[in-house]
């Protein structure tokens, strides 16, 4: 596996648990990834970036290379960022985990293929690529770039890496539509729905502090956990909270995380009583902050490509058992519909989350219960981490199996000479 981001960072949607799924089952598993420092872009604490560090996690691997860490809106410092990792990854990495029969690569960014395509080159090693964030549509919805050049150049390079690689898999139908208007073969895109990050992970046995328990009970509380970054676009939900606080007083806008945009989202809620910023956890640790939730938030900016991915807080929510707010429009949207867990609205449109919550509000005890019971029954059924990694494992024999058959029939000639 070969990820920039890895337990113990938040972002790993499938990392450890999926490498220890794998490792359950029988194969091994060596993880090349970077020294953990996201999202707040400094080193964590009981780390320090040296040449390499090799460390077991459950029974995997994991081989940690050195990068520059930087998660700031500095496009310059996100590029060196990323191709640091890479470079190292592509040279350091690979010469310490040795050949592999398949290359599992986590995207994005798309630089970190990079390894895995020489491992492909120097050995033949068959290739996977699980696409979170289409390139440059990610990087231009963010608003992180807007040169048109650098995009285009970004662009040339994903679309290069998408062709050289063995098989792509992507987390939505838009995303595999999307790669097939752009000339990638249908036969090659496969579509594997993300799991839970809480799914696999051992149970979890936080408790809340005397104090937040104490602030979120008794109150119907509407919980945002994740980044608060320019993609989420989350000054909405703060007007939002504005426009919401005299007419329904018991509702309550819960923050739990951190990120660029987190210092100017305190000040645009400075004064509101019913705004609440919760530091940020790992998700592992988040079950009884669910618990104490009356409904989850997804909120992301209104841009076409987040039309066509799905956020995975979603999976994490619709898990948890709880109503969904989905801000969110097209494959996400049209998931919450499907599974009956919650509700929709329009992203960036306060008055339309407003509506929203009055929906749900409006709803008994004992309805809210059952809308969140039907979006856990519909996780169940179709995306948890079984369910998921039975596909995985399906696509990484298959491919072994072509290897093995590409080099039985390259040696039977010389066999015959």
């Amino acid at each position: 596996m070969v990820s920039q981001w890895f337990d113990p960072e938040p972002a790993d949607v499938k990392g450890l648990p999926f490498a220890r799924e794998l490792a359950r089952r029988g194969h091994e598993v060596v993880v090349i990834t970077g020294f953990p420092n996201y999202p707040g872009g400094k080193i964590y604490p009981g780390y320090r970036i040296q040449c390499w560090q090799r460390e077991r996690r459950n029974g995997i691997d994991v081989i940690r290379v050195p990068l520059y860490p930087s998660h700031s809106l500095s496009k310059w410092g996100r590029i060196v960022n990323y191709s640091s990792f890479a470079l190292a990854a592509s040279t350091i990495g690979l010469f310490v985990a040795g050949r592999a029969d398949v290359a599992y690569i986590y995207h994005p960014p798309a630089t970190v293929a990079l390894p895995a395509l020489l491992s492909r080159l120097l050995w033949g090693t068959p290739c996977i690529i699980d696409i979170q964030d289409l390139w440059p549509d990610a990087i231009e919805a963010t608003g992180i770039i807007r040169n048109r050049a650098i995009l285009k150049a970004i662009g040339l390079f994903s679309n290069v890496v998408n062709r050289l690689v063995s098989r792509i898999v992507v987390l939505s139908p838009g995303f595999r539509q999307r790669l097939l208007e752009r000339g990638i073969p249908a036969k090659k895109v496969e579509v594997i729905y993300n799991w839970s990050r809480m799914d696999g992970a051992p149970p979890c046995t936080a408790r809340l502090p005397d104090n937040e328990a104490a602030v979120l009970k008794d109150k119907f509380n509407v919980l945002f956990a994740g980044n608060l970054g320019p993609a989420q676009a989350l000054s909405n939900v703060v007007a939002a909270a504005g426009m919401i606080c005299e007419s329904h007083p018991e509702v309550q806008f819960v923050f739990v995380g951190s990120g660029i945009d987190e210092e100017a989202l305190r000040a645009a809620a400075s004064g509101l009583p019913n705004v609440l910023f919760l530091p940020r956890r790992h998700p592992s640790e988040m079950a009884p902050l669910f618990e104490m939730a009356s409904a989850l938030l997804v909120h992301l900016r209104d841009e076409p490509h987040f039309a066509i991915t799905i956020p995975s807080k979603t999976q994490d929510y619709l898990a948890a058992g709880k109503p969904l707010i989905m801000a969110v429009r097209g494959d996400a949207a049209q998931m919450v519909l499907d599974s009956a867990g919650g509700v929709v609205c329009e992203p960036e449109q306060p008055s339309q989350l407003v509506a929203a919550i009055e929906r749900l509000l409006s709803l008994s005890e004992v309805e809210r219960t059952a809308m969140g019971r039907a979006g856990r029954n519909y996780y169940t059924l179709n995306l948890s981490l079984g369910a998921g990694v039975d596909r995985f494992v399906a696509l990484f024999l298959e491919l072994q199996g072509a290897r093995r058959e590409r080099q039985e029939a390259e040696e039977l000639p010389r066999a015959k000479e």
